[in-house]
């Protein structure tokens, strides 16, 4: 597998749904390697995005106590980046770019030496301001002012994350000790250099640095181009506020994202939860994350909810940009109704199955019927720990067959059949319950995965390769209706669903023709009821 790549992924549905063609070519930016994709514009409504994964230049001593114009040279080193990046997009007509999580400032500050990094923030909604026209207005906005310049340079939005400060009075309940508010935030910029508005990161992941906001940013803002965007930013994704409030405005067909993820396999890799969040809501995500390999950073991309175009890269020590022409209104999957109008045999099955109608077929002169019996011959079941939690499991063996494994109350089954057998252990895991580390909340997961080994006690492990074909029905009796589409394949590649939906009280995914083995394929709810 080559060890940089950008590509485009389409499912089999999507070729008949889509708006338009793509085609990807390579172009080389300076010393920067860049892909974009070019559309065939005839009855074709697009846009032009682009996402940066950077790698920021990092503070050598991010504990340390240094002077803003300190903070002001090393932030200006990732912002000259910006602006190179920002003036390529530009020559390919991108209309909006994101730039990722603490790409600016860099991370693991403490709330004291954070501080000659944060930019003063009025509000948007009661100052209008163009800060590159009007740079005297407010004292430290020097890194709102770049970016602001930046969008009128390249005429086009820009996103981007930066520290904030705000004061505060003594009077203010909520009042930090020290008089100030400080805020991992996420700006936007029209093409003119006006701020249009800024979302203040709600769902903290141990960021020791910056306040929750008191109330809950709920940001859109709306573009010439594309109508109207949402913005929240990395762990938010995983929360019912923002993420999924923004989403009841029908008119929100688009989200920017910037993220710093540190990659969690095998259900919680960059790539995957973008493209399961944008397949599971029906919205384009412009997803840019930070690219810092060593720490697991990585895996940026724009998704719309049949096609990705994206970035995964553990080898290479450089950023990447990403620029792709993305339909204004967002094809969806088409549900439970397959792409050919007709119920092959498999899913004439699975029907059956959910149904609890016995299933039926035609051999030779006899029609042979059985009813689905879940524990005869069953393999055993097994406990092992997947992204810290303990999974219920059992190991999918044979070229083909049905499997049941509970958990709770969810149980989780699967349909399978393998062309060809290979020497990997996979299996199929069901949790439900309180995810508790690294965050607290909770998730109904229904996973086939391959195994790191041959042992029992390897499945959940991080694997990236594999060589195992499937076509198979996965699906569970879910409490929830928040449920992401979680599918790689080798060598970290997103692949949409075939099918997907609900069918007899069961939330089912499909899929046929991988185009490489299976590395994870999940769905996983989250009860945001529950946490």
């Amino acid at each position: 597998m080559p060890s940089r790549f950008t590509t485009c992924i389409m499912s089999g549905a999507s070729r008949k749904l889509a708006l338009f063609l793509f085609a990807c070519y390579s172009a080389a930016l300076g010393d920067q390697a860049g892909e974009y994709c070019v559309a065939d514009r005839q009855g074709a409504e697009y846009y032009v995005a682009a996402v940066y994964e950077h790698q920021s230049v990092l503070s050598p001593n991010p504990l340390a106590l240094t002077s803003r114009q300190q903070a002001l040279e090393l932030m200006n080193q990732n912002l000259d980046i910006y602006e190179q990046q920002v003036m390529t997009a530009a020559q390919k007509g991108v209309q909006i770019i994101v730039f990722p999580e603490d790409g600016i400032h860099g991370f693991n500050f403490t709330r004291t030496s954070i501080y000659p990094f944060l930019d003063f923030m009025p509000s948007p909604q009661l100052v209008r301001w163009n800060p590159c026209l009007e740079p005297h207005r407010f004292n430290d906005t020097e890194v709102l002012q770049r970016l602001s310049c930046m969008a009128i340079k390249g005429e086009m939005f820009v996103v981007a994350n930066l520290g904030t400060k705000q004061p505060c009075h003594s009077n203010d309940p909520g009042c930090p000790n020290d008089g100030r508010y400080q805020f991992n935030t996420n700006v936007v910029f029209s093409n003119n250099g006006t701020l249009v508005d800024r979302y203040r990161k709600h769902n903290l992941y141990f960021e020791a640095a910056f306040d929750t906001p008191l109330e809950v940013d709920r940001i859109t803002f709306d573009t010439p181009f594309a109508g109207r965007f949402g913005v929240f930013t990395c762990f938010d994704i995983l929360f019912f506020n923002p993420a999924v409030r923004l989403l009841r405005d029908p008119e929100v067909k688009h989200v920017v994202y910037p993220t710093a993820w540190m990659n969690q396999l095998p259900l919680l890799a960059a790539i995957e939860i973008q493209k399961a969040f944008a397949t599971a809501f029906g919205v384009n995500v412009l997803a840019a994350n930070i690219h810092h390999p060593s720490l697991g950073m990585t895996g940026s991309g724009i998704h719309t909810p049949l096609k990705s175009f994206w970035y995964h890269d553990m080898e290479s020590p450089e950023g990447h940009l990403i620029i792709a022409q993305v339909a204004k209104n967002p094809l969806g999957l088409v549900g439970t109704k397959n792409t050919t109008g007709k119920t092959d045999p498999p899913h004439s099955k699975f029907l059956k199955i959910v149904s609890g109608e016995p299933y039926c077929e035609m051999d030779a002169q006899e029609v042979l019927c059985e009813a689905t019996k879940w524990n005869v011959d069953a393999p055993p079941t097994f406990h092992s720990g997947m992204m810290y939690d303990n999974f219920t499991l059992v190991p999918v063996w044979g070229k083909e067959g049905q499997l049941q494994v509970c958990s709770n109350s969810l149980c989780c089954h699967l349909l399978y059949d393998r062309p060809t057998l290979t020497q990997e252990l996979y299996a199929l895991g069901a949790f439900d319950g309180f995810h508790t580390v690294h965050g607290t909340y909770y998730i109904q997961v229904c996973a086939l995965v391959k195994c790191g080994g041959l042992g029992f006690h390897t499945c959940g492990q991080e694997i990236t390769e594999a060589t195992g074909i499937f076509e198979f029905h996965l699906w569970g009796n879910f409490s929830t209706s928040y449920i992401f589409p979680l599918f790689l394949t080798s060598g970290m590649t997103p692949e949409s669903p075939d099918q997907l939906g609900w069918e007899n009280g069961h939330y089912f995914l499909r899929k046929r023709g991988l185009s490489s083995g299976l590395v994870t394929a999940a769905l996983y709810g989250r009860l945001y009821e529950k946490s």
